[in-house]
């Protein structure tokens, strides 16, 4: 057989190739340029490169040195160092990297749902001086994309960066997250480092571990099965929504699409259209238990001094998708209820006179259509116009949906039991922290006992997994939502809060209380600067070792039954308690054996809270601010901090 010395060749360069490739050092995602180390701890730098790899490793005039183990992972441990920087980091084997601009300060690991992520881009018309004053460079986020995995734990985050904040890029960080990092900067002056590991709707199963939830019998029987290679198969191939197939069936079955013109036409005559008063629900004005689509249309007249200029159309937030149009051009669309509707107008759309707004929406469940307090209205630079009042609307059309929707909902991973623990939690674990931030609990309100556990195992989890002791853990109380309840009721979301407050009896925890940040209409309520602010006043408190400062409102300690009355004591009652709103408490229930509360009189007395009601002659239980939407709670301390919602029930 003849050789082939330049196909040899060839081979050789190749297989040199692999073999370089095979050694070259990788690093995490979280180990790289802009990065903030935790100071005052000993630091874990790691890797991966290939076994018996030698690795060196250059930092702050020091060197360490390390060797590559069977497995592929190297790690060397750095001694604790003072805040500081920026400095470089130079590693090198068989490849050299250099990591620039790395700080020394805190480090806070931020996470839970929505609300945690949800970004200063969508509360930006509410604070525009916080944004365009946000010089921070020794503040640094690092977001961690959504990815979710039921049966393997990830060595690595999905790819991702450090970034410096300044006006432009805060737009990125999550609101409460980075005024909660701003306020501890401005008082210590020391780098924060913010990891956002968060995902919106998930449910808090989700972010423990396997292990963690050993002792949940309904969660862990749910962890085995997914750990059947052969069951988790059969869930992934279920068939899923096709959704573009499905848009394209819908909208050749919807009337505003498909007469003679579309109803966005400017030259469509809307004949026979119903009136409709903007902002609500078409379920409350005409069109009830109506799934579909439903168009709406309202002519606006411009002054020439606006027309042919850039604008903005804020149409507040619709339930659920829409698509907006302005003259006959489509403007914006938005496929979920929770985004506010901020759409861009280009230059020499508007002209002077009669300009017509026409609005689909598409809606599946509950009550379709416009946010009630919520803004509607056309900017052109400082003038406005208000779009409230009254529109037109026509049925385009309506949905068969499916008598069991349930069966048709396809397996998602990321709402399963350790399904983002798996690839958005683990992976961080070998970074140093100073602690823990936590938002979220609305996906589990359906089940407020479950959650009960859930927070004390998520916990205790996260902190044998990180394994630092009783690492600093604080988290937010959900805030008020949705309607008032004016006679006292059972609430899903004040059990919640109770399993909230309960966890305060882990070591080294605290909670902030948000009742009254809240807002009825959205389950993103936009003042976040408040809910940040709260979250580093209890940090100063519970990680600063500020002991000076009041870092919480009113606690419940204990009630003590006298006659007629029940005498409530509290923990952080600062400098007194007080009320904060009128001259008298409200929101505090009484009941007796049979739990049927009624509104009761409450007053302070040597910072402790009387409570009995005059129909109930032997009490036995208070409740306060126990609803979705406990509006006028005004139970407060001096220091202008808010009760928590709680029961005196030991039963809840």
């Amino acid at each position: 057989m003849k050789i082939d010395v330049k196909q040899l060749f060839l081979i050789g360069i190749v297989l040199c190739i692999n073999q370089l490739s095979l050694a070259q050092v990788r690093l995490p995602q979280l180990v790289s340029d802009g990065m903030v180390l935790q100071r005052d701890t000993k630091l874990n730098i790691w890797g991966w490169a290939s076994p018996g790899e030698k690795v060196n490793i250059k930092f702050h005039q020091k060197n360490y040195k390390t060797t590559t183990l069977p497995n592929g992972k190297w790690s060397v441990f750095i001694g604790a160092m003072k805040s500081g920087g920026p400095y470089t980091m130079d590693i090198s084997a068989s490849n050299h990297i250099i990591i620039h601009d790395i700080l020394v300060g805190d480090v806070w690991f931020c996470s839970g749902q929505s609300n945690m992520v949800l970004p200063i881009e969508r509360v930006k018309e509410k604070y525009p001086q916080e944004i365009a004053k946000a010089n921070y460079p020794e503040i640094r986020n690092f977001f961690i994309p959504t990815i979710s995995n039921v049966s393997q734990v990830a060595e690595d985050l999905p790819k991702s960066k450090w970034i410096a904040c300044d006006s432009n890029t805060v737009l990125q960080f999550g609101a409460a997250s980075y005024f909660f990092a701003k306020r501890l900067f401005d008082k210590y002056h020391i780098p924060i480092g913010i990891i956002n590991s968060s995902v919106g709707g998930t449910p808090i199963q989700a972010w423990i571990s396997a292990n963690g939830l050993n002792d949940l019998p309904t969660y862990h029987t749910r962890v085995i099965q997914l750990q059947d290679a052969a069951y988790l198969h059969q869930l992934q191939q279920q068939p899923r929504v096709n959704d573009v197939e499905v848009n394209r069936q819908i909208n050749l079955r919807d009337k505003g699409l498909n007469g003679e013109k579309p109803w966005f036409d400017t030259t469509y005559k809307a004949l026979n259209w119903h009136h409709f008063w903007l902002p609500g629900y078409w379920a409350d004005q005409g069109i009830k238990g109506l799934n579909g689509i439903v168009w709406f249309r309202k002519e606006i007249n411009l002054p020439a001094s606006m027309a042919g200029k850039p604008a903005k159309l804020f149409m507040g937030r619709i339930v659920d998708a829409d698509d907006a149009y302005v003259n006959g051009v489509l403007v914006g669309s938005t496929t979920y209820q929770y985004p506010p509707r901020r759409y861009i107008l280009p230059a020499g759309l508007l002209k002077a006179g009669k300009n017509i707004i026409v609005t689909k929406i598409s809606n599946t469940a509950g009550k379709g259509g416009f946010v009630p307090d919520k803004p509607y209205f056309l900017s052109v630079g400082k003038d406005t116009i208000d779009l409230r009042g009254d529109w037109q609307y026509q049925v385009g059309e309506v949905f068969e949906l499916p008598k069991n929707p349930s069966a048709h909902e396809p397996f998602v991973a990321q709402n399963e039991p350790a399904g983002l623990y798996n690839t958005m939690v683990a992976p961080v674990i070998p970074y140093k922290i100073k602690g823990i931030v936590w938002y979220q609990g609305e996906s589990n309100t359906d089940k407020p006992n479950d959650y009960k556990k859930l927070l004390l195992a998520l916990i205790a989890d996260w902190r044998k997994k990180w394994n630092e002791g009783n690492i600093p853990f604080i988290y937010v109380q959900l805030p008020n939502f949705m309607e008032v309840q004016y006679s006292p009721s059972e609430s899903h979301w004040a059990e919640l809060r109770q399993a909230q407050l309960h966890a305060l009896s882990m070591p080294n925890t605290a909670m902030t209380v948000n009742i009254g940040l809240g807002e009825w209409n959205d389950i993103h309520p936009l003042d976040k600067k408040d809910v940040g602010d709260r979250l580093a006043l209890a940090a100063e408190h519970l990680a600063y070792g500020d002991t000076a400062i009041v870092s919480s409102g009113p606690i419940y300690k204990s009630a003590k039954i006298e006659d007629n009355k029940i005498i409530i004591s509290f923990t952080s009652v600062g400098h007194g308690l007080k009320i904060n709103n009128g001259n008298e408490l409200t929101q505090f229930a009484i009941a007796g054996a049979d739990k049927k509360y009624v509104w009761a009189h409450a007053i302070i007395k040597n910072n402790q809270v009387i409570v009995w009601g005059d129909a109930v002659s032997h009490p036995l239980y208070v409740r306060y601010a126990w609803a979705d939407n406990p509006e006028g709670a005004n139970l407060y301390n001096v220091d202008g901090l808010p009760a928590s919602p709680f029961s005196t029930d030991p039963d809840q």
